[in-house]
């Protein structure tokens, strides 16, 4: 196996009556979705696109996305997964960053309006050649002017398609990830990069294609966790993948109920909101009964959350940690094993992990040492895309990729998050990073400085706060920069705190000092 197209084709062979993806009343075999990939990837070849092409793709949990993303792959291109929520002139700086040949895009509804800042990005990047809107009802006309739809284009394309061969170190994804140097930057995962990590769930969850789990997928799919825990992982053991396009606890969990879900993967908030959610109305026995594995990961679970989740479901949470650099999972919490509240697990299979000594690749040497954590295995990446130098400051001559997280281990190799030696911040799983915010807000015609942190928030983990100097003889109320942010930023990044000082806590150096700010 090389093509990560594979975990489609063959479990639409081995299993030509089991139901892929469950989105609503719609209910998809396998054989269907991998029609309908084939059709995708007869589209990109008669439109021109080669193997190693990027091709973007912005649509949010939806049948479309896992059909075009395996489409995609099986011509021998590269996906190009964008966050749902970014603006048009973001999505232009993705398209162009990545030299992305055709761009997907979901239309949207009222509640996820992607269509227009799609096209309007799409319009902004240079080389980006063909726009294809994905709308809801397949035979409708495209709501934006002078575009085609999906479904124009894949009238008249055969479901019969031969996936293009390509190498284990081939380009599969790209996805963007921020970090303290500004703009995004595009991780460049291989197949092997992505396959293996899929098939980690084997060793970590038990799973068994002769038993299938049937998934909830609420994580989005743009993102790694989702995109290799969820759609991949179901799909290279024939599971099932049951879609929900935003996270809402009472709409999950009748999905959990109604589609017997044995297997949850969330974030921290995602636990938060099942477990308020729980009322006299719903049946908790069976949700307990159905469920097998949870899974959280994105951010540290509470200890109050994890105990009152295993009491009310009768599971434990397994803990885990990755990156999008990682493909990306680097350690978890083991199936069966003594649960420890609080660690991110031991490594899994084929990787390995170590604490840096400061800036150096040195090893730790105190056993009960705090450093930077490090790792090596099948799952890092091949680099940065067209950052040469970014690449060498994360990866180690022989293999060892530094995350940015602080972290210890005890005794018996189970790992701990410390702290976060980066900036970022954890807003309700989506990591947002500071320089990117502060970038945008001094644009605005009143601001002279800013600083952005995160504070804590009881049900996103994470809130952001921007402190902010005007400019002298400007006005501007923190409304009003708040209001202004939400034009300019997609939703999980704009800043919901605004605090305008006259001044900021320095170093000598003239470092903003933004421990002293809360």
């Amino acid at each position: 196996m090389t093509n990560l197209a594979e975990f489609l084709e063959n479990s639409a062979q081995s299993y030509p009556d089991r139901t892929a993806i469950v989105f609503g009343d719609t209910r998809l075999s396998y054989p269907q979705v991998n029609g309908a990939a084939n059709q995708v990837a007869n589209l990109l070849v008669s439109r021109g696109i080669e193997p190693g092409d990027k091709v973007a793709l912005s649509c949010p949990n939806l049948p479309y996305f896992t059909i075009v993303y395996y489409g995609i792959l099986k011509a021998g291109a590269t996906v190009v997964p964008l966050n749902v929520l970014l603006k048009g002139r973001e999505v232009a700086y993705h398209l162009a960053d990545s030299d992305a040949k055709a761009y997907f895009a979901f239309q949207g509804t009222p509640d996820l309006p992607i269509g227009q800042e799609a096209y309007d990005g799409f319009q902004a990047a240079d080389g980006c050649e063909h726009f294809f809107v994905i709308t809801a009802d397949p035979t409708a006309p495209s709501p934006i002017e002078g575009t085609e739809t999906l479904g124009q284009g894949l009238a008249g394309q055969a479901p019969t398609f031969d996936s293009v061969d390509v190498s284990d170190d081939d380009t599969a994804v790209i996805l963007y990830t921020s970090g303290t140097t500004g703009q995004p930057k595009g991780a460049e995962l291989r197949h092997r990069n992505m396959r293996d990590n899929a098939l980690a769930g084997k060793d970590l969850f038990g799973a068994d294609p002769a038993n299938p789990d049937t998934f909830l997928c609420v994580l989005p799919l743009f993102h790694s966790f989702g995109q290799t825990v969820i759609q991949n992982g179901a799909f290279a053991f024939g599971g099932t993948v049951v879609m929900l396009p935003r996270f809402e606890a009472a709409a999950a969990i009748g999905l959990m109920l109604k589609e017997k879900v044995s297997f949850f993967a969330g974030v921290p908030t995602m636990y938060w909101g099942l477990l308020n959610a729980l009322d006299e109305s719903v049946d908790v026995k069976a949700l307990a009964e159905n469920l097998r594995v949870a899974v959280a990961g994105g951010a540290a679970l509470p200890v109050e959350v994890h105990h009152q989740f295993e009491e009310r479901f009768g599971v434990v949470i397994l803990e885990g940690y990755g990156l999008s650099e990682t493909s990306p999972v680097a350690s978890f919490s083991r199936l069966g094993s003594p649960v420890r509240v609080g660690s991110i697990g031991t490594p899994i299979p084929g990787v390995e992990m170590k604490l840096l000594e400061g800036d150096t690749w040195d090893e730790v040497k105190d056993p009960d040492g705090i450093g930077e954590i490090a790792i090596k295995g099948h799952n890092i990446m091949k680099g940065y895309y067209k950052r040469p130098e970014a690449t060498a400051a994360s990866i180690s001559e022989d293999g060892w990729f530094r995350s940015g997280d602080l972290g210890r281990k005890d005794s018996d190799g189970w790992y701990y998050i410390v702290d976060r030696s980066k900036d970022m911040i954890i807003r309700g799983g989506f990591n947002v990073y500071p320089r990117e915010i502060e970038e945008v807000l001094l644009t605005h015609p009143a601001v002279s400085l800013a600083a952005v942190i995160g504070v804590p928030h009881e049900s996103h983990g994470e809130e952001i706060k921007a402190f902010v100097i005007l400019k002298s003889g400007a006005s501007a109320t923190p409304e009003e920069i708040v209001a202004w942010g939400k034009e300019q930023m997609a939703a999980y990044k704009y800043p919901r705190i605004v605090e305008v000082v006259d001044s900021l806590p320095m170093t000598a150096t003239g470092k903003i000092l933004k421990r002293e700010l809360s």
